[in-house]
């Protein structure tokens, strides 16, 4: 399939109207709808924001590719836009972007879509295509321009997956390993940016994709042996145990689109630490063996674990507010719809939480095989008091058994590797998992549950200012991050034991650091940029529906003012909280569930507001005055 199968005239804009990022999205979002490709564009929107929130899509050079592959695109198709001016797109270099693509790939899109889509984000990388692209005059001209540079990239792309011989006067041999987790864009741009830079640099280079159409261009067992360095740039998980003993560098998949020398030449000089398997010399194993291992598979876990939580916790929240004990049929204030909030709620959302947390952990830790013992084993926790710290057991713990069970039946004929998956992982991993959940692990825990719990119950009012201080300062440290996800899990753990206490200071530390962000564009214009004041306005939304990532943006441009004044106000914010006594029975849900808090709802607004004020002070003391000229830049 040619690119141009999937970007059409009435998809292309020449000369955009949008002056910044939200608005090029609006734009090339509503190009797309208007031509029919989509079947929902408020939900398409979401999922290009979501992931513009992981890191920007401005890959710098002049270049943006939003990107997102979501159920809302009903055909999967391009959009293309244009800025002569140039628009501040939040890029890697800091430079403005004048060429826009956006991708939209729907959920069921076929390999050949994808692979046609990846090619587009490859082709960008040339600066010629580049410049023609700005010179362009018509629609006609740049799909003619697009088929032109796609033939000379199908020609290259022919040449590939074969085995690296070093060439005469090369410098030596460096692998790589690119992925993403769309798996569309950024794997394969940071694939050809090291290919150039290698070609630049005469070094010979082979870069194996992990993309949505699966592993391209794999390594072989023999160019690993001889490679001076190998190159991990991947935010997902890739097979990392054919690395073992070898000299690996692993980075976020940007930093191989942004600084691909800087990484070939650290490759080459061998100034990489050496890559121990935590699962041993096992070639063929993908378990996960990788440095910071233990987060990712608990990232993997929290993560597919939200949407549970956020949509069964607004539906509880929803529901108590017919009344505390309305879902009960046998309470005054008994009401049907109440009854029914609650039942998809908390009967059956909620209640998936600890099993999906524990499975997805399992799955991150053992591929598929690991999902269904670690998913039973974090149901039995669920159901016998062991809850949330009993599903973290689980997931880890069912992960390991198929691990162990895959080392204990590798040397199975090769005839009978069909029943492994189906029969022998599932059989034994369910069995072993369950009997150890149930002998060794329920008792203890649930022991600890409710001793935990006593122990947060006769807190005195000293001890509980200074939890809410810590779980609010947590929210703000890392925005999003394991700190964040820890006080935010440790949260829910304490809801699902019945103290509302801690998650209350969680979500008020989480909604200070954009909404402090948000006035203090507001009340000091003169320390922001137009930009910063525009982008402003959406931290007041996102903080008030409690998502802290709304203030990242701010952090990451001047982390020494912006993160210390946003941890000190959202420490503010989690210790009124629990110094005024209250309680939150809703996991997530920001401004919409403050009306069902446990005390006074009215104080609970304070202690946010006083830690935003707080925080927007900090700000306008610690950041300096700009130029006239920059602040309307």
């Amino acid at each position: 399939m040619k690119i141009t199968e999937l970007l059409k005239k009435d998809t292309i804009i020449l000369d955009l109207k949008a002056s910044s990022k939200a608005e090029v999205i609006d734009e090339l979002v509503n190009k797309l709808d208007s031509a029919g490709r989509l079947n929902n564009k408020e939900d398409y929107k979401n999922a290009i924001l979501k992931r513009e929130s992981e890191f920007s899509t401005g890959i710098g050079d002049g270049i943006a590719i939003p990107h997102a592959k979501t159920a809302a695109v009903k055909t999967p198709a391009l959009a293309f836009g244009r800025s002569i001016k140039g628009i501040d797109y939040d890029s890697l270099d800091g430079s403005p972007a004048n060429i826009f693509f956006m991708i939209a790939a729907s959920e069921g899109a076929n390999n050949t879509h994808l692979e046609t889509l990846s090619r587009l984000s490859t082709m960008l990388m040339n600066p010629d295509f580049k410049a023609k692209l700005l010179e362009v005059k018509s629609e006609d001209e740049v799909l003619s321009l697009i088929d032109s540079e796609e033939e000379e990239k199908l020609e290259e792309e022919s040449s590939e997956g074969s085995v690296v011989e070093e060439s005469e006067g090369s410098k030596g041999l460096v692998l790589a390993v690119t992925a993403c987790p769309t798996g569309i864009a950024h794997t394969y741009m940071a694939a050809d940016a090291l290919k150039n830079k290698a070609k630049e640099m005469g070094v010979d280079i082979k870069v194996e994709t992990n993309g949505s159409t699966g592993v391209k261009n794999r390594l072989t067992e023999d160019e690993i042996n001889r490679a001076s360095g190998i190159i991990v740039a991947a935010d997902k998980k890739v097979e990392m145990a054919r690395f073992n003993g070898k000299k690996v560098i692993q980075v976020p998949v940007v930093q191989g689109i942004k600084r691909p020398e800087e990484l070939i030449t650290q490759a080459l000089n061998g100034d990489a630490p050496v890559y121990k398997h935590e699962g041993g010399g096992d070639k063929s194993s993908s378990s996960g063996g990788e440095k910071g291992g233990f987060y990712k598979h608990l990232m993997n876990g929290v993560s597919n674990m939200l949407p549970f939580v956020v949509g069964g916790g607004i539906l509880i929240a929803i529901s108590f507010m017919f009344g505390i004990k309305a879902y009960d049929p046998k309470d005054p204030s008994y009401n049907y719809i109440a009854k029914l909030l609650h039942d998809i709620g908390a009967t059956n959302s909620f209640a998936l939480m600890v099993p999906v947390l524990a499975g997805f952990i399992g799955m991150s830790i053992a591929d598929r095989p690991g999902f269904a013992p670690a998913m039973v084993g974090g149901f039995i926790a669920a159901n016998n008091g062991a809850g949330f710290i009993g599903g973290l057991i689980a997931g880890f713990l069912g992960g390991y058994v198929v691990v162990l069970l895959k080392k204990l039946f590798a040397k199975l004929p090769q005839s009978l590797d069909g029943i492994k998956p189906v029969l022998i992982y599932p059989l034994l991993g369910i069995l072993i998992t369950g009997a150890i959940m149930f002998i060794v692990i329920i008792a203890p825990v649930t022991a600890f549950n409710l001793w935990l719990q006593h122990v947060l119950s006769s807190m005195g009012t000293a001890n509980r200012v200074l939890l809410g201080l810590v779980l609010g300062g947590m929210e703000a440290i890392d925005m999003g991050g394991p700190i964040n996800k820890a006080a935010f899990t440790f949260g829910i753990l304490m809801i699902s034991a019945g103290n509302y206490h801690p998650h209350a200071a969680v979500m008020a530390g989480g909604m200070v650091p954009p909404l402090g962000i948000a006035l203090a564009t507001t009340f000091f214009k003169n320390r922001f940029t137009r930009q910063e004041r525009d982008s402003g306005l959406t931290c007041y939304i996102m903080g008030l529906c409690f998502i802290t990532e709304g203030a990242i943006p701010f952090a990451a441009a001047d982390p020494a003012r912006v993160i210390p004044a946003s941890i000190v106000g959202s420490a503010v914010a989690g210790g009124l909280s629990l110094l005024f006594n209250i309680g939150l029975p809703a996991p997530h849900g920001g401004i919409f569930v403050v009306g069902i808090v446990n005390g006074n709802p009215l104080l609970y607004i304070l202690s946010i507001a006083i830690g935003a004020v707080v925080t927007c002070l900090l700000l306008g003391i610690l950041k300096k005055p700009i130029k006239t000229d920059e602040v309307e830049a």
